[in-house]
């Protein structure tokens, strides 16, 4: 670590991919959106565009809010699809299950998270269609309202195209919406290969939060809605929420940038193929314990208690003991090089053997 400015080399950064900087084309669309005059709270023309490539990219109009975090994202698209006393359907190791601070709750007014298990941290079919009927229409019993699924999931899975279809069928057999986490959104669709309408509002989800921040953007994500009548809900949840930005132009310059020219989705291809070079380079290792292969830009393995105090000592950082001991996670972004993961690898094999 360079102990003047705190900054971690890339080729040390392993936590996860908002460690990264921006993309240098992310920052050039911020310096020049600096200049002028132009109406605030997005009645800009940045914004306007943003919600135009939007529109062209899901293949149909949407409802468009900009806001400052993912968090705040899921919140209030959750907090559009549900009344106080509605539950939300989600896995238990979901993001905004484990690690909002009860945002979902609060920003509800009070609906409740309830967990629906499954593997590879996606919510189990047979499950969910027992869950979406539990004590309908109970008065004394919150009732189920939102599907939430994650698109890549907090373990680095993916769901493919049929399970979203199952998923969201099931849900809305049962009455219920569907929100989409797509904080790696873009990385989920590299794996699949799929277009972004197809694994949305095709497959049947109401809402998505679309991901930036951890894919080159500066301080920006987005919900969508593909449903119209959500529109005037989600503009006034969001103000009520303090993320109608009064210089909106400089969320929206991010996004247009991003947007342009596949910049989000050559970050992500970025991204997944390094963590599928690191995953390959650790199958290499003896004594090293993989859990699977990486299906979007997550690593999970099992690295011996000498190697993980070396690497850390080197002044490499991840996560380490939240999955067991010896487990360690390591998230790969646009910004690593081939040169970083192997100088990685190198590492690893130094202190593991």
């Amino acid at each position: 670590m360079d102990t003047s400015t705190g900054s971690i080399p890339s080729s040390r950064a392993f936590i996860s991919d908002n460690m990264a900087g921006a993309s240098p084309e992310i920052v050039q669309a911020v310096v020049e959106a600096a200049a002028g005059q132009v109406l605030p709270y997005g009645s800009d023309p940045f914004t306007d565009k943003v919600r135009r490539k939007l529109d062209a990219i899901f293949e149909r109009d949407t409802a468009v809010l900009l806001v400052s975090t993912g968090s705040v994202a899921n919140a209030l698209s959750l907090a559009a699809l549900t009344r106080p006393w509605g539950s939300v359907l989600a896995h238990p190791a979901s993001h905004i299950n484990t690690s909002e601070c009860g945002a979902p709750e609060f920003f509800t007014d009070g609906a409740k998270i309830v967990t629906v298990a499954g593997d590879d941290t996606k919510v189990d079919p047979d499950a969910l269609q027992q869950a979406v009927r539990h004590r309908v229409g109970d008065v004394h019993a919150v009732q189920p309202s939102v599907l939430s699924i994650s698109q890549a999931t907090e373990s680095g899975s993916v769901h493919t195209l049929e399970e979203i279809r199952r998923l969201c069928a099931i849900a809305k057999d049962a009455g219920l919406r569907v929100h989409m986490d797509g904080a790696r959104f873009a990385n989920a669709l590299d794996t699949i290969g799929a277009s972004p309408a197809e694994m949305t509002w095709k497959a049947g989800v109401d809402v998505l939060s679309f991901g930036a921040t951890k894919n080159g953007a500066m301080t920006v994500e987005a919900v969508v809605s593909f449903d119209p009548a959500l529109a005037d809900e989600l503009a006034f949840r969001a103000k009520r929420a303090g993320q109608l930005a009064s210089k909106m132009r400089f969320h929206a310059a991010q996004l247009d940038a991003y947007l342009t020219d596949d910049l989000w989705l050559r970050n992500a291809r970025q991204a997944n193929a390094m963590a599928m070079r690191l995953s390959d380079g650790l199958k290499a290792v003896p004594g090293i314990g993989l859990s699977a292969t990486p299906q979007a830009n997550i690593v999970f393995c099992r690295l011996p208690q000498q190697a993980v105090e070396g690497l850390l000592a080197e002044g490499y950082t991840f996560y380490h003991g939240r999955w067991g001991h010896g487990v360690v996670r390591l998230v790969t972004a646009f910004s690593h090089t081939p040169d970083d993961i192997d100088g990685f690898l190198d590492a690893i094999r130094r202190h593991a053997g």
